[in-house]
């Protein structure tokens, strides 16, 4: 896969799933605009990216906010001249079940795990027509295709997710845009290794964790990142509107 003189944005970007996904495309000749609410992480990881010798820019903003997501892809624009790859991948995780999930925590998930792609989707789209095409990958979850305990909201705003990718493949399949959606299991980031931490039995959890998945392990993340860009690299330009399980088996 290679990306060079690509134009790539990643939300999230600051951590995780998304910080690997970045450095990875940048490593691959793409130029990448990192996006986070978190100024100190993400220039960390633009900091990441150059001293690798890439290429990368961050881009403050708070995605489910319309004025800001339009802000975001001006700014990728204005700073290389176009968008080819949109990477939807910031989200949040709040736990709770229908009868207990406050319309605070629910209102707040589907606009940061829904709206914000949304909004990205719409203003990269209007840029992707104009240069010819583009490709757009949603970064989803086992959860939007399976039910999760204790994970209301969270799994409903990704398995509307899904939908959105859908949606979007099939309004712009003739202007040579594509939209994807990875959908991960649960991934060992450092993020998961700090919330373990504060538990009296990380470990005990961590291995009962794994021992749920057909495959005895948790995902890696630049496991994930490399599904993120099989989906968007010119090699699998025949896929649109696909779902990507990576997940250790958990569906079987």
């Amino acid at each position: 896969m290679n990306f060079k003189n690509k134009v790539v944005l990643i939300t999230g970007a600051g951590s995780g799933i998304g910080r690997k996904t970045a450095i990875m495309f940048a490593e691959r000749g793409a130029k990448v605009g990192v996006n986070d609410i978190s100024e100190e992480r993400g220039k960390e990881t633009v900091e990441i990216i150059k001293s690798q010798g890439g290429e990368a820019t961050f881009i403050l903003g708070d995605i489910s906010v319309s004025s800001e997501a339009e802000r975001i892809i001006e700014e990728i624009v204005n700073t290389y001249g176009r968008l080819d790859i949109l990477v939807n991948n910031a989200g949040i995780v709040l736990g709770g079940k229908v009868e207990n999930t406050s319309e605070e925590d629910f209102e707040k998930t589907m606009a940061i795990n829904v709206k914000g792609p949304f909004l990205l989707s719409k203003y990269a789209v209007q840029q992707m027509k104009k240069q010819g095409g583009g490709v757009i990958v949603n970064v989803s979850s086992e959860a939007g295709l399976k039910g999760i305990p204790d994970r209301f909201a969270y799994s409903v705003s990704k398995g509307a997710l899904i939908s959105l990718t859908k949606s979007i493949a099939i309004d712009y399949a003739k202007e040579n845009i594509r939209a994807n959606c990875v959908c991960p299991g649960t991934t060992y980031t450092q993020g998961l290794a700090e919330r373990l931490k504060k538990l009296p039995n990380p470990d005990e959890v961590l291995k009962q964790m794994a021992e749920r998945r057909p495959l005895g392990r948790l995902g890696r993340e630049e496991e994930i990142a490399f599904a993120i860009l099989f989906a968007a690299c010119d090699e699998a330009a025949y896929m649109t509107g696909s779902i990507i399980s990576i997940d250790g088996g958990a569906l079987l």
